[in-house]
């Protein structure tokens, strides 16, 4: 049976066999038995998306296996546009280069220089709201940019990659069409801002 860690563009984390190209983590969350707790989120630990692969070692196999007791909670993504609609950012370790130029991209849309800690803390306040949700908001197909990832009507979740919506499934991109009128934007405004701002995000290779 695939574990509850699995990483949805809504940020629900849940149990499907397919795993995704990235891993990442919101901190421990989750108890004995290899099961998830209560919470979603470690309070104050940044959301982020990493390589399954560092320094030669396989992230997968770290610490004695996956969700090992007093180890963070390993979650996966179908890429990194799923993680970045979840509202995960890139690690400054594994990552680096990809971190500097989202970093770099946030920083040209804030207008100034700022810490992490202080873009973690915003990024936070726009993926999720007082009780907990996630949020969203309405925006206009053609005003959003590539790497954005929508919701529509009828629950179908879309990335949107040059010029047309590509239909998100845990094993990859199907469908594509052309998108149009107002949708419900899963990926949170900062990061949203930042892809428009240039920063290319990695997409599955369905796509």
């Amino acid at each position: 049976m695939p574990l509850q860690n699995r990483v949805l563009p809504t940020g629900e984390i849940v149990a499907i066999p397919e795993r995704g190209t990235r891993i990442g983590n919101r901190g421990r969350i989750h108890v004995d038995g290899q099961r998830l707790g209560s919470r979603r989120w470690q309070s104050g630990m940044p959301w982020i998306v990493c390589t399954l692969e560092w320094k030669g070692i396989n992230r997968i196999a770290r610490n004695g296996g996956l969700m090992a007791p007093r180890t963070w909670t390993e979650l996966f993504f179908l890429d990194e546009a799923t993680a970045l609609a979840a509202g995960h950012r890139p690690c400054g370790e594994c990552s680096r280069a990809r971190y500097l130029a989202f970093k770099a991209a946030w920083m040209q849309v804030a207008g100034r220089a700022m810490p992490r800690e202080e873009f973690d803390r915003a990024l936070h306040d726009a993926r999720v709201d007082g009780a907990g949700l996630k949020r969203t908001y309405v925006g206009q197909v053609d005003a959003l940019p590539d790497g954005t990832i929508v919701r529509l009507d009828d629950a179908s979740m879309w990335l949107l990659w040059q010029g047309a919506g590509r239909r998100w499934t845990s094993a990859g991109y199907m469908d594509a069409r052309r998108l149009s009128g107002d949708v419900e934007v899963l990926t949170p405004r900062p990061t949203v801002d930042v892809l428009r701002a240039g920063y290319v995000p990695q997409v599955h290779p369905s796509i």
